[in-house]
């Protein structure tokens, strides 16, 4: 009888493991070379048929000892790298190295959230951030999430459960699409959008439809939008929800981390009025995905997650001393995301992560800086965060989206989309602390060429 695959826990764990790494980084390192760029080039169809090619049958009858080395390679190859100065899409950041091996860590060990007996050491860690990251945004306490989608999904429930079932979610339109789909998940009344036209949630608009519209009401603001990283009104927009009686919770997935920066927190003012807080330091926080979080202000609104099931809670191992997990999440099985966030935190500290910070926001007005300096182009507005909208003078809509899908399909770059002021603009999001001037002016070359290109 053959002996079955090592195991990378246990005694003869990592010396199992050490081999396969370096396999592993030999093959990060030859795919990265052969994609050459951001992108890899040819769009879907070529991707799909490297894939396809290079895997063969996923489910062979006999196991290939070669598939780790081949499939980490072409996923290398195929891969949108978020280090790459020119990819700049996205809220996708490029993760710190300490996180990604303390990831690693927690792939070996294996630990699942959903009671202490499979994570000892994890739940007391995991106490222990989410009180001090909580702290920070001037909760009390705050849950471990999978991202931004999950944590704004909660706070929609816990307003459901403090404030019934007929509570409705008020929005600016520029909102997180994640809101108003977790409303119709939960079954509360249609939301309500307020337009904003200038990116943000008006606070005499929030008050007028607050007037308006028969409450309870949730009011969603955001800091830090998907499309241009605006940040609402903060103490104005909990000014109005105090005043009328509203709950408020804000999606903070992308701003957050500002608060890291002595010189950007003072964006946030208004903040921990809040609440319910959404976070996400898989995105300005350079963590490897998953990396959310959602604060409380109140420690009772926790209460309603409280959940039993007799074999992971059961009421005589909670009476002995036994952590109950299981209302930290509606999830059950639940990995230790916990860790790399602490040994981030812990390794770079306050001003470690707010120099990070500071840096991409300073790399997103130099960019903005050469935009405007350029007459080729039109800058939509200052950034507020770290990301730039723009396009060329004399590019229509059209024109622009052809542009982006050409430096998608060449490999060249990796650029967003959004529509502003009723037309449509690049996005540029800087994530990448290491990214250099003479990149971000290479970014702008890059479109230049696309751009005599294309036919828009």
């Amino acid at each position: 009888m053959s002996s079955p695959p090592p195991l990378a826990s246990g005694p003869q764990g990592p010396d199992r493991l050490r081999p396969l790494l370096d396999t592993v980084l030999d093959a990060l390192r030859r795919g990265g070379r052969a994609r050459g760029g951001p992108l890899p080039a040819g769009g879907p169809e070529a991707v799909t048929a490297m894939v396809r090619d290079a895997v063969g049958d996923v489910l062979p009858d006999r196991g290939d000892p070669d598939a780790l080395r081949t499939l980490v390679r072409v996923l290398a190859e195929g891969a949108a790298d978020p280090a790459h100065p020119w990819c700049a899409a996205h809220l996708h950041c490029p993760p710190l190295a300490v996180a990604a091996a303390a990831d690693l860590a927690v792939s070996v060990l294996n630990p699942s959230l959903d009671s202490w007996d499979q994570a000892p050491a994890a739940s007391a860690l995991e106490t222990l951030l989410t009180r001090a990251l909580a702290r920070e945004a001037g909760h009390s306490d705050s849950l471990v999430t999978t991202g931004g989608t999950e944590a704004n999904q909660l706070a929609l429930l816990l307003a459901r459960e403090a404030d019934g079932a007929a509570v409705r979610l008020v929005h600016a339109a520029g909102a997180h699409h994640s809101l108003p789909r977790a409303a119709w998940l939960l079954g509360l009344p249609d939301p309500v959008g307020i337009p904003a036209p200038a990116g943000t949630l008006d606070p005499a608009a929030l008050d007028d439809t607050l007037t308006r519209v028969p409450g309870p009401h949730l009011v969603a603001a955001t800091a830090g939008t998907t499309d241009a990283g605006l940040i609402d009104p903060l103490p104005e927009i909990a000014a109005r929800c105090a005043a009328h009686g509203a709950r408020l919770h804000i999606d903070a997935a992308y701003g957050g981390p500002l608060l890291f920066s002595d010189l950007h927190r003072p964006k946030l003012t208004g903040l921990d009025a809040a609440h319910t807080i959404a976070l996400d330091l898989h995105k300005l926080g350079w963590q490897p995905v998953p990396a959310g979080l959602l604060t409380v202000r109140d420690p009772q609104d926790l209460t309603a997650l409280h959940h039993h099931a007799d074999y992971l809670n059961a009421d005589d191992d909670t009476d002995a001393g036994l952590p109950d997990l299981l209302g930290r999440s509606l999830r059950t099985t639940r990995r230790a995301d916990v860790l790399k966030l602490a040994v981030t935190l812990k390794t770079l500290g306050r001003t470690g992560l707010g120099a990070l910070v500071d840096q991409v926001c300073a790399q997103a007005e130099e960019f903005a800086r050469l935009v405007h300096a350029d007459p080729r182009l039109d800058l939509h507005a200052r950034p507020v965060i770290s990301t730039v909208l723009f396009r060329p003078v004399h590019a229509t809509d059209a024109g622009v989206a052809e542009l982006r899908r050409l430096l998608l399909a060449t490999g060249r770059a990796v650029l967003g989309r959004a529509r502003a002021d009723g037309r449509l603009w690049l996005k540029a999001t800087l994530l990448n602390p290491a990214t250099r001037p003479d990149d971000l002016a290479g970014l702008l070359t890059l479109v230049h060429q696309a751009h005599a290109e294309g036919p828009g």
